[in-house]
């Protein structure tokens, strides 16, 4: 077991673990639950894009600071940027574009949580979240990208796709969704369909559309 509960632990490509708690890197790891290394960049009991926002801001540092921008001089002096950077990562979000600081703060973590679904990877769980569940009804699946639930959701859907080695069937299977619904939601984030395609032409997988 590489970390208890709570705990994050860190796996970059190239087969380096670290652990936040203990400050210790183990180096000359290949696999953990079956998934390349090279594929996680991250692991935690919880998703880091699944935490609460409370929970998750333990573990960021906010910035504040002035942008220009269109809108003139007098947006210029009221609108305030804000970047959330995740310190265990090095992951940012940022906005600037509200005139209220409060909004660019509410989507400048949503904007770091959705890299955190791109980016973090880890096994799935056992069985499905429940924000999952009370979204799937006859293999389809609806949410919006500004909703709150959506970095989580779409880091549990790139989980399982990452951990059936790209077979969309197979993960669709898990996922409770068609084929072609899973890869829809995945065009919801263009990221996210360009970094399966990524790792699909690797493996001399034709890309999905």
């Amino acid at each position: 077991m590489l970390g208890a509960k709570g705990e994050f632990v860190f796996l970059w490509g190239g087969g380096a673990a670290y652990n936040r708690r203990t400050k210790d890197c183990v180096r000359g790891v290949e696999m953990f639950a079956g998934i390349p290394v090279s594929w996680l960049i991250a692991m935690t009991v919880c998703h880091p894009a699944c935490l609460s926002v409370e929970r998750l801001l333990q573990d960021c540092k906010v910035s504040r600071t002035r942008r220009s921008g269109p809108g003139g001089q007098h947006r210029n002096k009221v609108e305030t940027a804000v970047v959330v950077q995740h310190l265990p990562t090095g992951l940012r979000g940022e906005a600037s574009e509200r005139r209220s600081q409060q909004q660019n703060r509410k989507e400048a973590i949503h904007r770091l949580r959705i890299q955190l679904a791109l980016t973090v990877r880890q096994p799935p769980a056992a069985s499905l979240s429940s924000p999952w569940l009370e979204r799937v009804q006859g293999g389809r699946i609806s949410v919006s990208s500004q909703h709150m639930d959506f970095p989580a959701l779409l880091a549990e859907a790139l989980d399982v796709v990452y951990s059936h080695t790209f077979a969309m069937s197979q993960a669709a299977e898990q996922l409770h969704l068609s084929s072609s619904q899973l890869i829809k939601l995945l065009k919801v984030e263009g990221d996210a369909l360009a970094l399966v395609n990524q790792e699909r032409q690797k493996l001399g997988e034709s890309p999905l559309r």
